[in-house]
């Protein structure tokens, strides 16, 4: 589903992605993990096209984003949904329009069609008939939940999801675990996960991968991962594995 071959990227002369390649089997949740400030969310801005490497190639399926004109490039974003660290929710708007957003940005739809897509996908996350509720009014977990809808919205085959469990509990953090292999076995999608928690990443990944100076340095399925003789890997996974 997707390929990166050889990408590079550098800001200001900082050199954040060097020589990286990871293929993300399709119909498959990939997680890729590593240190903080190491590239991991920039990796997943090249892959849904919002940044453009300084060489390589990034492929989806068959369209190479590097060579597309922006209609096209258009065309292989809506394939995607996005859910952001903290929800992205807007504050401004309630749940009902927030998941309504990208329905109505996109797609042309009389109103009561529209109603009941937002309804359907709210159901899906478990938070049915809170459309009225503000994003204030709710708890971290609601708007990661909420969030979720949203990226699903118009049925997208590619989800990405960037730290969905960071700042809550453990009882939050299986909650949403459990959603997110849900929804990718529900819809049979292509998921990619950044995440620090351990605990989640063995739960939710069928592949995991490690981002390291910029490198994918140890990529394979759990099993083989938590077993991996790299000392740089262990070194990552022990102390929050204890």
């Amino acid at each position: 589903m997707i390929r990166l071959v050889n990408v590079n990227k550098s800001f200001r002369g900082h050199v954040v992605l060097q020589n990286l390649s990871l293929t993300i089997p399709g119909g498959q949740t990939t997680v890729i993990i590593g240190g903080s400030g190491g590239g991991k969310s920039v990796l997943l801005k090249h892959i849904i096209g919002l940044i453009q490497p300084d060489s390589g190639e990034i492929w989806i399926d068959d369209d190479e984003l590097t060579q597309l004109k922006e209609k096209d490039l258009y065309r292989v974003r809506k394939r995607f949904g996005m859910l952001f660290q903290e929800g992205a929710l807007f504050d401004s708007m309630n749940v009902g329009q927030n998941v309504a957003f990208p329905i109505l940005e996109h797609r042309k739809l009389p109103f009561a069609e529209v109603e009941k897509l937002v309804a359907e996908k709210l159901e899906l996350v478990g938070l049915p008939g809170i459309e009225s509720k503000m994003p204030a009014e709710l708890s971290g977990g609601m708007r990661k939940r909420v969030a979720l809808a949203r990226a699903i919205a118009l049925d997208p085959d590619i989800l990405l999801f960037d730290e969905p469990t960071t700042g809550l509990d453990p009882i939050m953090t299986a909650a949403i675990d459990e959603l997110i292999i849900d929804t990718q076995k529900r819809f049979h999608m292509t998921c990619v996960v950044i995440s620090h928690d351990i605990q989640s990443v063995f739960r939710i990944g069928h592949k995991i991968a490690m981002l390291y100076e910029g490198r994918i340095i140890e990529e394979g399925v759990p099993e083989e991962f938590r077993d991996s003789k790299n000392e740089l890997v262990q070194n990552f996974l022990t102390p929050l594995c204890r």
